[in-house]
């Protein structure tokens, strides 16, 4: 997804309120709203593919697992994101119905237009959830998946997996091949796409 700011400030409150009423999902950071506009298509089919396999295998436990439509609040002041996967373990987000506040994974699909953001502040942001165990960068351009993981020293370690590794991702306790992240998805350069 991409995102076009608004100019205009708001609460937290009023940012609530006011997007529940809109035609668009806006993401809320520092007082201000960014609209958030469509992906591609090899962006929702890697984020689909990414929760259906976190479906299957987190189906037993209890867990939330949504995608895009979804918004994560990082404190009560903000920031508010719409992450392409977020998965709650957590028995507080059990009803939660206007956004959830303690995931464990959250997971964003990288484009050329969003990568720096993704990797930069919004990582940044949500670093501050104390829930979160793990952030996974997935690539639309190559077969490669960028996992963040805290270790218990309360540092972010980084591993990655590319082309026939198998994807372990620790906060859930899932293993995949990563070709099941990537099936059917044809990568292309997305600055090329009109």
């Amino acid at each position: 997804m991409v995102a076009a700011k608004e100019h205009y400030y708001m609460t937290p409150e009023e940012y609530l309120e006011w997007e529940e009423k809109q035609p668009l999902k806006y993401e809320y950071m520092d007082g201000e709203v960014y609209a958030m506009t469509g992906g591609t298509l090899p962006h929702a089919e890697l984020a689909f593919n990414f929760a259906s396999a976190l479906r299957n295998h987190l189906r037993v436990k209890g867990c939330k697992i949504l995608i895009s439509d979804a918004k994560v609040q990082v404190s009560e002041k903000g920031p508010y994101h719409y992450p392409d996967v977020i998965v709650s373990c957590d028995e507080r987000d059990k009803k939660a119905m206007k956004f959830l506040q303690y995931p464990c994974l959250i997971v964003e699909v990288l484009s050329p237009s969003t990568e720096g953001f993704d990797r930069g502040k919004k990582f940044r942001n949500y670093r501050k959830i104390e829930t979160l165990k793990e952030y996974v960068l997935v690539s639309s351009e190559q077969k490669l998946i960028e996992c963040f993981l805290i270790n218990d020293q309360g540092i972010w370690e980084l591993y990655s997996f590319a082309e026939n590794d198998e994807l372990r991702l620790t906060s859930v306790d899932f293993n995949c091949p990563i070709e099941l992240i990537y099936e059917d998805v044809l990568l292309i350069d997305e600055t090329q796409v009109e």
